[in-house]
């Protein structure tokens, strides 16, 4: 019973719509209107700016950041396999809830800042490899949607031949995400395909700046 009511709290905390309150709130107007129509960061850095962006970028984290520490509620020891297991189920729920946010109609973004918050919670050191993989194809092309494609299939590569953990439930996570990062991304390939997926303003040369 613990258990369930650790999950469901975990959706809820998933569910806060950051990049809907944001723009409401401050910008007065619905960031699913506009741009993507994605309640995501990435969106809010397009239609709101970088600060805006930032903020609800953070909020996001945090989100899935949170929800795997709520596993300290369970009791379980920490070097037992359920509770491992928990962590992940935590995280994965935070995950769904951004997705789909009871909050907000069940219109939310693709959950990509939601899962690296939780991947800082479970696994440190493999989100701070994350963010360096991102953050070199995103210099190399400036698409984020390509950038965190790429980040996500880095995942389940650094998890089992990299830093070689040991836990099924990690495994399949890591799997499992990558495969929901591209599903979530189709519009966005189908965009990078055909050559009109939008660029962001960071790293771009001088000679881009000036035209």
């Amino acid at each position: 019973m613990l258990i369930a009511i650790l999950l469901v709290l975990a959706y809820l905390i998933g569910s806060i719509p950051s990049a809907v309150w944001v723009s409401k709130w401050v910008f007065g107007l619905d960031i699913r209107e506009h741009g993507s129509g994605n309640a995501g960061a990435t969106n809010c850095f397009r239609i709101l700016g970088s600060k805006a962006g930032s903020a609800v970028m953070l909020m996001d984290m945090l989100k899935g950041f949170l929800a795997v520490k709520l596993v300290i509620l369970s009791g379980l020891p920490h070097y037992w396999e359920a509770y491992r297991n928990l962590e992940v189920f935590l995280g994965l729920a935070s995950v769904l809830g951004h997705i789909f946010p009871i909050w907000a109609e069940f219109r939310g973004g693709k959950g990509i800042a939601t899962l690296f918050g939780m991947i800082l919670s479970i696994q440190p050191a493999v989100a701070v490899s994350l963010v360096a993989v991102f953050f070199c194809m995103l210099y190399l092309t400036r698409y984020v949607s390509l950038s965190s494609i790429t980040a996500s299939i880095a995942f389940p590569v650094m998890i089992v031949f990299i830093f070689n953990a040991h836990e099924l439930s990690y495994k399949l996570f890591a799997i499992a995400t990558a495969c929901l990062v591209v599903l979530t991304h189709y519009k966005n390939i189908s965009r990078l395909i055909n050559g009109n997926e939008s660029k962001v303003g960071f790293f771009r040369k001088k000679k881009d700046r000036h035209q």
